[in-house]
């Protein structure tokens, strides 16, 4: 184990990353992995990707990516390689499924919920016109009978 450390920092890191203490290999000052798998949660991370698509994939599927794009990658096979472990058949298609359905069911009801409002909306609309109309009514009488002598309190 010294030896492994004091030739780790001959190469340019303190310890190896992640995937190649899972492996149990020497981290090179190259190694593909070590910009995403730390030294400390990289093995746990590692290994299920390890275990769905083999370390050897992983590594040919980085480089074909340019650095730039590479971080999103490892996080996207990170993410897919715990789906598959949790649904071996469906891996993270069964989430997007569960999504999907989530997103219909809160659109029909947000959809139901501005039918409501509007529903809402033409009553009041329809109880200040009715409101509107008696005040005219009113008046209009008041009118009416000033005319003819008839006395009405005021309506403020």
């Amino acid at each position: 184990m010294a030896s492994s450390s004091s030739s780790s920092s001959s190469s340019g890191t303190a310890s190896p990353c992640g995937a190649c203490r899972f492996l149990r290999r020497k981290c090179t000052h190259d190694c593909i992995f070590a910009p995403y798998f730390g030294s400390e949660q990289g093995p746990a991370k590692f290994a299920a990707i390890h275990k769905v698509f083999g370390a050897s994939n992983v590594s040919k599927l980085l480089l074909q990516i340019p650095p730039h794009d590479r971080p999103e990658a490892v996080t996207t096979i990170a993410y897919e390689a715990q789906a598959r472990i949790q649904d071996p058949v469906y891996g993270c298609v069964a989430h997007i499924f569960t999504l999907q359905q989530q997103v219909a069911f809160l659109q029909a009801q947000l959809m139901e919920a501005k039918a409501h409002l509007a529903q809402n909306s033409m009553n009041s609309h329809n109880n200040i016109e009715n409101i509107f109309e008696s005040a005219q009514i009113m008046m209009n009488m008041q009118a009416n009978t000033k005319q003819k002598g008839v006395f009405f309190p005021s309506l403020s």
